[in-house]
């Protein structure tokens, strides 16, 4: 197994050659043949052991067995103890993603702090099988088919190639000491279920099933590469950027005969879930609208737009008087000006000071606002009749600010001023008021 792995690390993960790396170690089979075999061949190695407090005594034995075997074999290492069950009930979730959010959190803490290029972690060839097992029992798209990743980031996992049966043949060749975890004898979870009683199975129907599963997951990160260069490549044709929306062409979209497949890979990295819904939106009336934890999906006309969600709905900012620039959340210019210019300006007004009372609000506009539009002899509007008049999508509603006196609206920034505000030959006091570009 050694020359197995110089060769596997040479061919494709080289870069770990000259880094500083931090091993994941539990103590138990699977890490404790990593540690030996990567101080074997002579990389530069730390061992991170944690310590979830989760088995009694047995887990402080295995924190004072990975200290004795790292005192032994000379290698640096870091532990740590977590109270994974108050971290579980605090956060509200289960006790194995507490350890998950607990551990990996503490690896990037320690990769920061001392310098170290790389995680190392133990997941070799049966653990593939069984996330694929996992994955295709719930339901998953072609990314959970291809199981766990040889390298996430900063996370790599160099003993994938490997089955749990050669990890125990070196173990033992070497007369190796580990610690047994005795929760993987239990089928409460489903892991250990697969590991127990499906696997084996598959393996009796199959001596090779090792090797067989292995290319099959080669074969289907091929795929999954291919579909990824086409996902990238019809996204620059249907999906334009404008800021921090991202707009579907639905004419475009609807021409591609598996639409439903490329909405899946441009959505799913935003936590959308509610894959009926999406598809649904396609076909159905605008201003509908799907929300994911930190993003919504708007139907508008002929476009989807993908865009975060807003926390700005309550955000009200004051301009004082004789404050000349504005920077948040839109940029403006106030001069005091003696006369009105010859070329009016385009993106801005020119309003009687006089009739203005500081500070000024920038604020979003609510349900019930109204103003009287400049140019409709003193007529007054609701603001939401003249967003409907101007055919103004959601979007372009939700992101359009209101410059308000006390109550009063004095513009609808970058659209229409207030008729109550404009300048009169009486007017001895002229502000004028302009946009700027962010």
């Amino acid at each position: 197994m050694l020359n197995q792995l110089r060769h596997h690390l040479q061919q494709n993960l080289p870069f770990l050659q000259n880094s500083k790396l931090l091993l994941a170690v539990s103590g138990g089979i699977d890490s404790i043949v990593m540690a030996t075999l990567f101080k074997t061949l002579g990389y530069e190695i730390a061992l991170a052991h944690c310590n979830f407090r989760l088995r009694g005594s047995e887990s402080d034995g295995d924190d004072s067995f990975v200290n004795t075997f790292a005192e032994k074999n000379n290698i640096p290492v870091h532990t740590t103890r977590f109270d994974t069950v108050s971290f579980a009930s605090d956060n509200k979730v289960s006790i194995q993603m507490a350890a998950r959010q607990l551990r990996y959190s503490w690896f990037n803490e320690l990769l920061e702090k001392h310098g170290y290029d790389y995680l190392l972690t133990a997941h070799h060839l049966d653990d593939q099988i069984e996330t694929f097992l996992i994955n295709f029992t719930r339901g998953t798209g072609l990314e959970g088919l291809t199981g766990i990743p040889q390298q996430n980031g900063r996370v790599v996992r160099p003993l994938l190639p490997f089955s749990r049966i050669e990890i125990e043949q070196y173990a033992q060749e070497l007369g190796l000491e580990w610690r047994e975890d005795s929760s993987n004898t239990s089928d409460k979870y489903l892991r250990n279920k697969l590991r127990h009683d499906i696997v084996p199975v598959l393996k009796k129907l199959n001596k090779d099933f090792g090797k067989s599963f292995a290319s099959t997951t080669e074969h289907l990160q091929q795929s999954l590469s291919l579909v990824q260069d086409a996902a990238v490549m019809v996204y620059k044709e249907v999906v334009t950027e404008k800021e921090n929306q991202k707009h579907i062409n639905l004419q475009q979209l609807l021409r591609l005969p598996n639409y439903k497949a490329y909405l899946y890979k441009w959505l799913h990295p935003f936590g959308f879930t509610a894959w009926h819904d999406i598809y649904s939106l396609v076909e159905t009336q605008p201003g509908k609208y799907i929300f994911s934890e930190g993003f919504r999906l708007l139907k508008d006309r002929d476009v989807m737009i993908l865009e975060p969600i807003s926390s700005e709905t309550d955000a009200i900012y004051t301009i004082e008087e004789g404050q000349e620039i504005v920077s948040e959340p839109v940029s403006l210019r106030l001069q005091q000006i003696g006369e009105l210019p010859k070329d009016m300006l385009k993106n801005g007004i020119y309003v009687n000071k006089q009739l203005i009372k500081f500070p000024l609000f920038v604020r979003k506009w609510q349900e019930g606002d109204y103003f009287y539009p400049f140019g409709m002899n003193g007529r007054k509007k609701k603001v939401s009749k003249f967003f409907k008049d101007e055919k103004m999508s959601l979007p372009d509603k939700e992101n359009t600010w209101l410059l308000c006196s006390a109550n009063d609206v004095v513009w609808i920034i970058g659209q229409r001023a207030d008729e109550r505000f404009k300048v009169t030959e009486q007017t001895t006091q002229i502000l004028n008021i302009q946009l700027l570009p962010k």
